[in-house]
């Protein structure tokens, strides 16, 4: 630089100045290049001067479990997100600007952490709060559950995005937690629709949606959520399928559309009422202290201590009675999500509708915990048939697969009965064919 302070510098060859004029002018960008990029983001002066901190590689601090809670956070990442222009404040209203960074601070655990900062959302996102409160979520996290997903777990609140924005698939925040099911998701139909064929095939908000997240047994959100996309379900089911609305309420979707998936039959408690499914109360275990009870051998409901489960439940309850709704579903949440394509689907009555059908070899009976999410105990396939069952079960029987013998024996007594009576009749009337004759021929010798 002395040098060019010298009387002599202008002489300088055009070469040499150019190469002087490129130096300046990089040196002089060199030193306003933050102040330029910070007034491209349009980030304000408080939220730059908490970055200017947190955009470190590494930073971190230990909680007293003795995790380590990141601390780093991009400033262009932060600046492209939705929430750029959000203070910091808003959501750490509870930092003391003065003591901040220089006072070390006290965490309990990450998840405490999480939990906490979730409590924030509700100043902007009321309405998905309160959804997200009547979830499969947050009854867990209620619960004392350490793995329920809260707010941050799925978005991450420096680096949230649009949702309009369509992230890649391995990118999805669901995956993070139901890994199995993704990964058949992936390979399934709808997942295939998306990687490979890169179409807007549902993702999983679209079936469980994004913040009214309810337990996947739980009513028929589910189906509801199938035939919202394939509006012409029922009427091309219709065509070829026998007595299609009774499938509809009894079969689950994947039991065809998942062909190689294995089947049960799921007796879900309900209410005889309204038929809606019987939900645990928290605190008064029933369902598990009456199953204990009346399966001491813990091997599954047979006929007579199915009947006195239900009975006993009846009597320790003060709500509508609960009966029994039989269902046909695939046997987890994994093979729920391998559906295949619709030429694919099983259209084979006799998988179901034959003596001895896979499908009704196990049977479970299931009520919703406190939660949503099912409790289960296994029962004897017997009781299918079972005449007593009948009583308590609401409206399932396969005619060809679940044979109630009794029922049985009496159509064959009706059977019989009816036959008999015109047997009876031509027996008689042979047996008594010569006594009329005779009396006949009386009649006629008085008459003349």
């Amino acid at each position: 630089m002395k040098n060019l302070l010298k009387p002599g510098w202008l002489s300088l060859s055009p070469l040499k100045m150019k190469l002087v004029f490129t130096g300046l002018v990089s040196l002089m960008l060199a030193f306003t290049a933050p102040v330029t990029w910070a007034e491209e983001v349009e980030l304000d002066a408080p939220e730059l001067a908490c970055l200017k901190c947190h955009d470190k590689d590494g930073l971190k601090m230990k909680t007293q479990k003795g995790e380590v809670l990141p601390l780093s956070i991009s400033t262009k990442a932060f600046a492209t997100s939705m929430h750029s222009k959000t203070s910091c404040e808003d959501c750490h209203d509870s930092l003391d600007e003065k003591e901040h960074g220089k006072v070390p601070s006290s965490v309990s655990s990450k998840r405490e952490f999480t939990v906490k900062m979730s409590d924030t959302c509700i100043s902007c996102h009321k309405e998905n709060v309160a959804l997200f409160k009547d979830t499969v979520h947050a009854a867990m996290i209620n619960g004392g559950s350490e793995k329920a997903a809260t707010c941050s777990d799925c978005h991450n609140s420096h680096t949230v995005t649009s949702v309009k924005l369509v992230a890649p698939i391995d990118q999805v925040p669901c995956a993070r937690c139901h890994e199995d099911i993704f990964k058949a998701y992936a390979k399934d139909v709808h997942g295939l629709e998306r990687v490979a064929k890169g179409k807007t095939a549902p993702l999983c908000n679209d079936c469980h949606s994004a913040h009214e997240i309810k337990a996947a047994a739980l009513g028929d959100a589910l189906k509801d959520s199938c035939i919202k996309c394939h509006k012409d379900a029922a009427p091309s089911h219709e065509k070829w399928l026998p007595n299609s609305a009774l499938h509809f309420e009894a079969v689950s979707c994947p039991v065809c559309h998942a062909p190689d998936a294995q089947r049960r039959v799921n007796l879900r408690m309900v209410d005889s009422v309204g038929g809606k499914q019987l939900l645990e109360k928290r605190g008064v275990p029933r369902f598990e202290r009456l199953i204990k009870t009346a399966d001491g051998k813990e091997v599954g409901l047979d006929e007579k201590e199915l009947h006195s489960f239900l009975k006993e439940f009846n009597l320790d309850s003060d709500g509508p009675k609960a009966i029994l709704s039989g269902r046909l579903e695939v046997r987890s949440g994994v093979q729920a999500h391998q559906l295949s394509e619709k030429s694919k689907a099983l259209k084979d009555c006799k998988v179901c509708h034959q003596y001895g059908a896979t499908p009704f070899q196990t049977v479970v009976l299931t009520m919703a915990g406190p939660d949503g999410r099912t409790m289960r105990h296994s029962v004897e396939k017997e009781v299918l048939g079972s005449l007593t069952a009948t009583g308590t079960m609401k409206g399932f029987y396969a005619i060809g697969s679940t044979r109630i013998k009794l029922l049985d024996y009496l159509l064959v007594l009706v059977l019989l009965g009816v036959l008999c009576v015109p047997i009876a009749h031509l027996t008689a009337n042979r047996l008594f064919k010569a006594k009329r004759e005779q009396l006949k021929a009386a009649s006629n010798k008085d008459q003349s």
